[in-house]
């Protein structure tokens, strides 16, 4: 095979995986597309493999220092316990886990805090799994649920804490009161999530907005908030008291993107366990991961950290929302 011709066939190659890419897309469509996607990450068991029982970033301290992947998730949920004043918090109080995965968070919460944990998450097989992953004697239980009606009452928990499942929720204003409603007054809302900078102060510009479309349609979003937007519409419900704690943890988590990546490559037993599929599988994300590392290193997206507390006298009108998207 001639230079030219093998110039021509890799390109040929970079054109059709760019296709199927496209078109394989996640895009979101409902709550089922969340739940189905989320179904077939957790039975193929390839997302476990590689980032472990935490499907969200790890925290590399301030400034970051080289960690161990696995290692830098399970610290994010002592640092976000620790940012939301939550190590403060007796044991036996009640806590909802928005979002849950397979667990990771929740067990960590029950074990080292003696929270009583309720995880909810839209994917019944991440419940299953979740459930498989717990072992007898740590106080978390898990649930199919709806994030935007869930189907707890008024006022049941302590605490509600939620990691990264915010971009799958097509309505920001019903995911705030759904989160607020089922806290209790007096109790806290700790949030952790990707969001996108506020276009209304920089709108997106000719290179932003292409990026921005393949963040939310490959891996099943709606769209992101702002932390400045989320903020407000949590003040919007009436049921804050005070103000919103806010802080950005863009430079704290951003090595998880391309340390994602690396496991990979550090890991071959991978190769050995899934097979072709599974490889082929993995190799699809990493553009979408290229792109995460992208939009959280110029500022595109930010990781937004939210504290509220609920406010003592309830606001009217509180009743559960008929929208419906999902939690992770």
């Amino acid at each position: 095979m001639g230079l030219f011709s093998a110039i021509g066939l890799l390109l040929g190659l970079l054109v059709l995986g760019i296709i199927l890419y496209l078109v394989t897309a996640r895009r979101y469509q409902s709550a089922d597309s969340v739940a189905n996607a989320y179904d077939q990450w957790t039975e193929d068991g390839i997302l476990e493999f590689y980032w472990g029982e935490h499907i969200h970033l790890g925290h590399y301290g301030s400034p970051p220092r080289r960690k161990d992947f696995l290692t830098a998730k399970i610290d994010f949920v002592h640092e976000m316990v620790r940012w939301g004043r939550l190590d403060q918090l007796p044991r036996g109080t009640t806590l909802l886990d928005v979002g849950c995965g397979i667990g990771g968070s929740s067990r960590i919460l029950a074990r080292d805090y003696g929270f009583d944990v309720t995880g909810v998450t839209i994917s019944p097989q991440q419940v299953n799994r979740a459930r498989q992953l717990t072992p007898d004697g740590i106080t978390a239980q898990f649930k199919v649920d709806d994030a935007m009606a869930l189907s707890f009452p008024d006022a049941s928990f302590d605490v509600v804490w939620s990691v990264e499942a915010g971009p799958h929720m097509p309505d920001k204003a019903v995911f705030a009161r759904e989160l607020l409603r089922v806290l209790k007054p007096g109790g806290v809302l700790v949030v952790a999530d990707w969001n996108q900078r506020d276009d209304r102060r920089k709108p997106l510009n000719v290179w932003e907005k292409p990026v921005m479309r393949q963040l939310l349609d490959q891996w099943s979003h709606p769209e992101f908030a702002s932390i400045e937007g989320f903020s407000e519409q949590l003040m919007a419900t009436g049921l804050v008291e005070g103000t919103v704690d806010t802080a950005d943890w863009s430079k704290q988590t951003l090595p998880s993107w391309l340390d994602s990546i690396w496991q990979g490559i550090i890991r071959p037993a991978g190769l050995v366990k899934f097979g072709p599929a599974g490889f082929v599988k993995s190799i699809r994300e990493v553009p979408t991961l290229l792109l995460m590392r992208l939009a959280f290193g110029t500022g595109l997206c930010r990781f937004g950290m939210f504290r509220a507390v609920r406010r003592q006298v309830s606001s009217p009108n509180l009743g559960n929302s008929v929208s419906k998207t999902a939690s992770v």
